[in-house]
């Protein structure tokens, strides 16, 4: 059993025979009352959010989730398959499992496959991986007047707001995958 003050973002729970991912926690104290404990909750399954106040004394089980070392091969459609590096079993995941991780999701990139029992429920990706430029625009030198940076659109479709004006197609750049930031050239 975990205590409800104990809950962080990123911890898997089970409430109410429902696997839940917290998203957000926040501590609220009462003036003249016992403090409680906001919590804005992703349903692992289905993929909806829904916001819950516990009292801070609340207890709930804290779900066992697994962590396996898998490499991403390929997509296709609305499946994305992945391949667990120590017995070269395959996965396919849907969208909704994987979530906003597709953005950052390249052939042959690593990550953390997150299991309930058996059952595949999502991915947890590094803190920073390494995307490719597949498109932005050319710098042309004294073009600083807009603070010297651009967008760029990487590999996986994702554009990146902030990239410095030296950054051209077909560079490797390191993306935090938190806040999809650019972080320096790879």
């Amino acid at each position: 059993m975990i205590n409800v003050t104990e809950a962080r973002k990123g911890i898997t729970i089970e409430l109410d025979g429902t696997l839940y991912e917290v998203l957000d926690y926040e501590h609220i104290k009462m003036a003249r009352g016992s403090a409680q404990v906001r919590l804005k909750l992703r349903d692992v399954r289905g993929g909806h959010t829904i916001d819950r106040t516990f009292q801070a004394t609340a207890k709930f089980p804290r779900a066992r989730v697994e962590r396996q070392p898998v490499q991403f091969l390929y997509r296709d459609g609305d499946l994305f398959y992945f391949m667990n590096t120590q017995t070269y079993d395959q996965t396919p995941l849907n969208r909704s499992q994987v979530g906003d991780a597709a953005n950052y999701l390249a052939e042959n990139a690593t990550c953390d496959l997150l299991a309930y029992g058996d059952e595949p429920i999502g991915i947890e990706l590094p803190a920073a991986v390494v995307l490719t430029v597949a498109e932005t625009e050319p710098w042309v030198k004294g073009d600083t007047a807009q603070g010297g940076t651009k967008p760029a659109r990487l590999e996986t479709g994702l554009v990146v707001k902030n990239v410095p004006l030296f950054i051209n197609i077909g560079d490797r750049l390191k993306i935090d995958t938190r806040s999809g930031a650019y972080l320096e050239r790879a």
